[in-house]
């Protein structure tokens, strides 16, 4: 056993197992499914010790009151956090290194402040511990992340670079770039690759703008109502010709690295559009860059490449009909209150031996 402190049992997977309440501040954030580990605590157990990589004054008082027997330790470095591992219970993803899972001989859950988690799920102390729980921040940065891929392709289909660039110079350009040709989204066909959280808000979105929206899933969940259909990963070749805009919102897995490679490009529309806000590894950048010279491609939105940052003479940054933003598309005030909402939950939960929300498949990925 890891710990004396705790014991855990396994509950059923999926939202239906067992009865969690309350949810969080926003009852769109955070998912029990997969929810699997129940902290169990008698009356008269000490108190858990998270280590925390940083908190307000506030946020410290805020959980003393929903947590009153959680002890948050903040602003450890990671030497410190290292010397004073086996104190803790649970952690911050940022202290997961080999080294500290080593010492923490009591750590049960590990809490991770982003979506994406292949930096732990590859750390093999981790993805083959039969102790420790992760969990991610998966639902939080879909509506900002959403309104990000919408930006950027707008950005194209109405050639807003050449008229962002006249402003310095005073230019009324009323012919355009001559390299993009205006277009509606009415009437367009989106696929979303990935219909989690944040493809889910595409999906919305993109169904807002008029757009006929289909989508692939891993998952046997039925999709929402402005989703027309909803396909496998493994259908993904055979939807790619419908789509006139390809918006990819999957993990980053060995399944889905490089899942855009020559042939899924091959089997794209001709002048679709590419939208990449999940991992730049899920796409083959060599066969992204032919796909472009090529013209299969009428543009492309990357949020994400590979590596990053991408080299100044790499030459995506040469094609006029190419958006690219550096890793960037989850920044506003909204993201920062739902992240503050599930992990203040989650804190909750652990202090209060109930299931915790978003674990993560370790073996899955994601």
């Amino acid at each position: 056993m890891r710990t004396r402190l705790l014991a855990l049992a396994l509950v059923l997977s999926g939202c239906g197992a067992t009865a969690i309440s309350p949810q969080p501040a926003s009852a769109d954030i955070g998912s029990t499914r997969n929810a699997r580990v129940v902290v169990e605590r008698g009356p008269n157990a000490p108190e858990l010790t998270y280590f925390a990589a940083s908190m307000t004054e506030a946020e410290l008082a805020e959980m003393k009151r929903s947590a009153p027997h959680l002890r948050i330790v903040a602003g450890l470095d990671r030497q410190d956090a290292l010397r004073r591992a086996v104190e803790a219970q649970g952690a911050d993803s940022s202290f997961a290194s080999a080294e500290f899972l080593a010492a923490a001989k009591n750590l049960v859950w590990i809490q991770a402040h982003s979506a994406g988690v292949e930096r732990w799920t590859s750390m093999p102390s981790l993805r083959d511990s039969k102790s420790i729980t992760l969990t991610n921040m998966r639902g939080v940065h879909g509506p900002a992340i959403a309104d990000h891929v919408f930006a950027m392709l707008l950005a194209l289909t109405r050639d807003l670079p050449v008229h962002l660039a006249g402003r310095s110079s005073g230019a009324w350009l009323r012919e355009g770039s001559g390299e993009l040709e205006p277009c509606a989204l009415e009437g367009k066909t989106l696929l979303v690759v990935g219909l989690g959280g944040i493809g889910t808000e595409i999906a919305r979105r993109g169904h807002g703008f008029g757009m006929r929206v289909i989508a692939t899933r891993r998952g046997d969940e039925p999709g929402p109502s402005y989703v027309e259909r909803v396909g496998k990963p493994t259908d993904l070749l055979a939807l790619l010709p419908e789509a006139d805009v390809v918006a990819l919102a999957v993990p980053l897995t060995p399944e889905t690295e490089h899942m855009l490679d020559e042939r899924a490009f091959s089997a794209m529309k001709q002048g679709s559009f590419l939208v990449n806000i999940a991992r730049g590894r899920v796409v083959d950048q060599d066969a992204l860059v032919e796909a472009l010279r090529s013209k299969r491609l009428a543009g492309a939105c990357l949020d994400v490449t590979d590596p990053e940052p991408l080299p100044a003479d790499h030459p995506l940054w040469g094609f006029p009909n190419v958006v690219i933003t550096p890793h960037v598309a989850s920044n506003a005030e909204i993201t920062d209150e739902r992240r503050w909402a599930l992990f203040r939950e989650n804190l909750r939960r652990f202090d209060a031996g109930e299931p915790l929300l978003n674990v993560v498949d370790l073996k899955a990925g994601y």
